[in-house]
């Protein structure tokens, strides 16, 4: 009975709890330490909690939405008291779901500020340990996905972490896995129904961690949608510091919000908790955290070290394809077209480093169809086989490589958002214009770095001053406006199509331009043109307003143009008329153009020309104006 009386006290006195020099603080102590120290106004604290500044009134709000992230009743709007309850929960003794286990990047932070923090006894996390292990980290890379219109959560790109092991094969990163935050939608939601509740937070936030190769299935080769990769310069005690964070927050709600709170936001707030100093969060806008201007924004903050791309699937094909002659890209798609190989003179006499190179274009075309048509594999894998055992008995090695990386990064295109000046006339009235954009890219900009043919606005609006009256109107208000103009050809043959809700201002018959909400959708076929993207599109759009004949107008129509742009200049040329066969009003007709040329440091100059008409009825726009891009 004594010896086990003594072994117990030998026990008692070296566990982690009295072992040391120094003993174990009271949470009074820590309380006034703390106290004295301002921890609870810390940034570091508040950026472990994701705690910013109210819009309206005194004091902060966490942007966690999930009770379980907090230890204090009121810790989502309370700081101190937040503070006050992890230290007292920190020297609770050791127990299942300890808030040390829960909270370790919270616990590390306060045992790196020194006594008396540092002598808080610490307690065993065998689980935390152990998904450490697994995860085996050495390096974090920042992958950026571009854009992807046919997705609404991802027309801005997307961002995620990979979390790179030692023995990282950066060509074929299989091992690796990723930290992604993203919005927890309901699979039946159409387009509309997330793009509403996108905006407006009515979805939860999940922080996930997932191995990277299923990112590449899904970007690279389902959405075709090129990677890079910035390889980021983070210590081994700051990786360390990232992924306890992300233990704290994995799987816990972060209401998602698709200007602000998304994707790229929540991975700038781990960057702050890693490395403190950064203060990435508080240099984004209140308003937006667009992808491409947060990774400009790691860039600028000389996080990165090394940056590698990585293409898409369709990319790959478009490049083989490229280094073929007109008779090679026809037999490719007669590889295709007929599932067999070809057999005539003409492919006897191609030198075997072209035959080659046909058979690994057609290969790669089978692969690429097969995942965007969704073929059976009892169509293709025959097919397949054929080609790869031709391919096997040439020697000869084909001219075909990965292509190289684009000169211009998504992240080094134009600045996102645009305020645009003008003075113009509009029938034989003068006026003087101001316009703002917030996000995002559309058919005037210059074209490096976004994706041709693509046009995103959210949140666009136009005054006019109008001269002779001293008048100002809205001229209009984009919600959302998407144009996806994707050229079709022999190998690729996407559909293009739009989709817009706002409210602007028509030509009526009876002369009256009444400002009226509208939403419009468009579908149609593209093609490459001299240099630019030719568009045949049939629209619809239904306007509501009182001020309108029938207090609406639902109108089947067309639009035909060109569009072509240049990192110097963009032209644009467009004709749409719109029907009104069920009703009073006139057919509208409207022929626009315009150019501008991007000759200022993140600014353009811009000129337009519009005729429109209604029944007996025309009008003529003249403008000219500048656009600054920030």
């Amino acid at each position: 009975m004594i010896t086990r009386l003594v072994t117990a006290s030998l026990l008692l006195l070296l566990s982690p709890w009295t072992y040391g020099a120094n003993p174990v603080p009271g949470l009074d102590t820590l309380l006034a330490h703390a106290k004295q120290q301002a921890l609870a106004q810390s940034p570091h604290w508040h950026a472990l909690l994701h705690y910013r500044p109210r819009v309206i009134g005194l004091g902060s709000l966490s942007q966690a939405d999930d009770p379980s992230f907090f230890l204090a009743p009121d810790g989502k709007t309370n700081p101190a008291a937040e503070l006050e309850a992890t230290l007292a929960a920190f020297l609770a003794p050791p127990a299942a779901h300890h808030a040390q286990c829960r909270f370790p990047a919270r616990f590390h932070w306060l045992r790196q500020l020194g006594a008396p923090y540092g002598d808080i006894p610490a307690v065993d996390c065998p689980e935390l340990t152990q998904w450490l292990a697994e995860l085996n980290t050495e390096r974090v890379t920042l992958v950026f996905a571009s854009s992807y219109l046919n997705n609404p959560s991802s027309m801005f790109g997307h961002t995620f972490l990979r979390l790179d092991p030692p023995d990282l094969d950066r060509s074929n990163p299989i091992l690796a896995s990723t930290i992604s935050y993203a919005a927890d939608a309901d699979e039946q939601d159409n387009e509309l129904v997330f793009t509403y509740r996108g905006i407006f937070g009515g979805y939860p936030g999940i922080t996930t961690v997932e191995p990277y190769y299923r990112k590449i299935k899904v970007y690279s080769h389902l959405e075709n949608r090129d990677l890079w990769e910035y390889q980021l310069n983070l210590t081994p005690d700051e990786v360390l510091q990232l992924l306890r964070h992300t233990w704290e927050i994995k799987d816990k709600r972060f209401d998602y919000f698709f200007f602000d709170e998304n994707c790229a936001y929540r991975l700038l707030a781990l960057l702050d908790v890693a490395r403190p100093s950064l203060a990435l969060v508080p240099q984004i806008s209140t308003l937006r955290a667009i992808p491409t201007d947060t990774v400009r924004l790691v860039v600028a903050n000389d996080l990165v070290e090394d940056i590698h791309y990585r293409p898409a699937q369709a990319t790959v094909l478009n490049h083989q394809l490229n280094l073929l002659d007109q008779s090679e890209r026809q037999l490719v798609a007669n590889i295709f077209n007929q599932s067999s190989l070809p057999t005539d003179e003409r492919w006897a006499e191609l030198p075997q480093p072209r035959q080659a190179a046909v058979l690994d274009a057609a290969y790669e075309l089978i692969r690429y169809r097969t995942l965007s048509d969704r073929l059976p594999r009892e169509r293709t894998a025959p097919l397949s086989y054929q080609l790869l055992k031709e391919r096997s008995r040439i020697p000869a090695t084909s001219s075909v490589n990965q292509p190289a990386p684009p000169e211009v990064r998504d992240d080094q295109g134009h600045p996102t958002a645009r305020v645009s000046l003008a003075g113009g006339r509009y029938d034989d009235r003068n006026f003087l214009g101001f316009s703002v954009r917030p996000a995002y890219h559309d058919l005037n900009d210059p074209a490096p770095g976004y994706r041709t043919g693509s046009h995103l606005q959210f949140l666009s609006g136009e005054l006019r001053y109008y001269l002779d009256r001293d008048e100002l109107q809205l001229e209009q208000l984009s919600l959302v406006k998407i144009l996806s103009l994707s050229p079709r050809n022999p190998f690729f043959q996407p559909f293009s199509w739009g989709a817009a809700v706002g409210a602007d201002r028509q030509l009526l018959n009876d002369g009256r331009r009444p400002l009226a909400p509208y939403v419009a959708g468009q579908g149609g076929l593209s093609y490459e043109l001299t240099g630019g993207v030719f568009y045949s599109l049939a629209t619809a759009s239904l306007r509501v307003s009182s001020h309108l004949p029938d207090g609406f107008l639902a109108a089947p129509g067309w639009s035909l143009g060109w569009s072509r742009q240049t990192a110097s200049r963009a032209w644009n040329l467009d004709f749409s008329s719109r029907f009104y066969p069920a009703q009073e009003e006139d057919d509208h007709h409207r022929l626009s153009a315009s150019v501008d040329l991007h000759w200022l440091p993140n600014g353009s100059l811009n000129l337009a020309l519009a005729r429109e008409n209604s029944g007996d009825l025309y009008a003529t726009l003249l403008q000219a104006g500048i656009r600054l891009y920030f």
